[in-house]
């Protein structure tokens, strides 16, 4: 009697234990976004010139969340949760990894076209067409195009910059329009009728899009940030790279810092601020630079720099917070 008690016992705790164990790695529906790292990003940028191994760009960590990892989420400093709608839209995890992929690319060639521009060392840019990132719901290309493909013309004319693109687009109101595409080593040409954009009064093919360029300098540079992807490492890329085409050592200590940079050297808002001021401030950085751009409908204490001054405060950081609106702000500070 007694071992069959002993026995239910040990019976009812291994599926006690078990139960435990697949509600903890049950998964859920939501994603969490946390504090990633920093990384030089002089392993990132190659150049036949020595790099500075002082500047850093900074990651948020985003992962799809199991049970126990989403209700410890609430204790974490900085953990965010996220529906995958919220954060992916309607996009798969697939096309959503690839869109990052095409801004971080995008992000490279700014850096390397504007450090160019600002070095005055020869350089030279080519507009390639542009990289599909969405297809709007009253797109009429919306079962035609993929995200990725490469648009290259529209009624077989090229431009020489996407802003050339939408300005001939926009012109188009309610017309039909062919445009030809590139979808891996397939060169593909749909029909379809511009439509009006949600929001605006202006025409359009109803897509997202980002630029497709090539940028060529001499000395040559090359970044390659492997599995890293966003735009948000465009201003440290752009710092790095005028290192390199200058000669200059713009800092002795260790810099690190997030936002956009556009072909004109202007720093856009990025996503998950608070999250990069608590990883760079763990690994040790001195100073952060966080954009103050303040896009329409966002409040000035709602901007990045805004957000990087109150978390740092909320994590007592000795690392300063610096305000940067373009790439000369940061390098100002870094030459006084």
């Amino acid at each position: 009697m007694k071992k069959n008690k002993k026995l239910k016992f040990w019976l009812l705790g291994i599926a006690a234990f078990l139960i435990a164990v697949v509600f903890c790695l049950w998964p859920t529906q939501y994603y969490i976004e946390a504090p990633g790292e920093a990384f030089q990003i002089s392993k990132y940028v190659k150049s036949t010139r020595k790099p500075n191994p002082n500047f850093y760009l900074v990651t948020v960590s985003e992962r799809p969340a199991v049970m126990i990892d989403y209700l410890t989420s609430f204790f974490r400093a900085g953990d965010s949760r996220y529906s995958k709608t919220e954060l992916m839209g309607t996009s798969s995890s697939a096309e959503y990894n690839q869109m990052q992929q095409y801004y971080m690319e995008t992000s490279q060639n700014n850096a390397i076209y504007y450090a160019a521009k600002k070095a005055k060392v020869p350089y030279r840019q080519e507009f390639l067409g542009v990289y599909v990132m969405e297809v709007m719901k009253n797109s009429t290309f919306k079962n035609k195009l993929k995200v990725g493909d490469i648009l290259v013309s529209v009624n077989d004319r090229k431009f020489s910059s996407s802003q050339d693109l939408i300005k001939y687009v926009s012109s188009l109101k309610h017309k039909k329009v062919q445009i030809a595409v590139i979808r891996g080593k397939k060169h593909l040409t749909f029909s379809g009728k511009t439509v009006k954009l949600s929001g605006t009064n202006r025409y359009g093919i109803g897509i997202q899009l980002v630029d497709h360029t090539k940028v060529v300098t001499d000395p040559a540079v090359k970044i390659d940030a492997g599995d890293i992807g966003g735009p948000s490492a465009g201003l440290m890329f752009t710092l790095e790279c005028y290192q390199l085409f200058t000669g200059k050592n713009l800092s002795a200590k260790k810099i690190a810092g997030t936002g956009t940079i556009d072909s004109d050297g202007k720093v856009g808002m990025i996503g998950g601020v608070d999250k990069k001021v608590i990883a760079a401030s763990r690994q040790g950085m001195r100073v952060f630079f966080a954009p103050t751009d303040q896009p329409e409908g966002v409040k000035k204490n709602e901007t990045n720099y805004a957000e990087a001054v109150r978390t740092a405060k909320k994590i007592h950081t000795k690392m300063k917070i610096v305000p940067v609106a373009c790439f000369e702000d940061a390098l100002n500070y870094l030459e006084k």
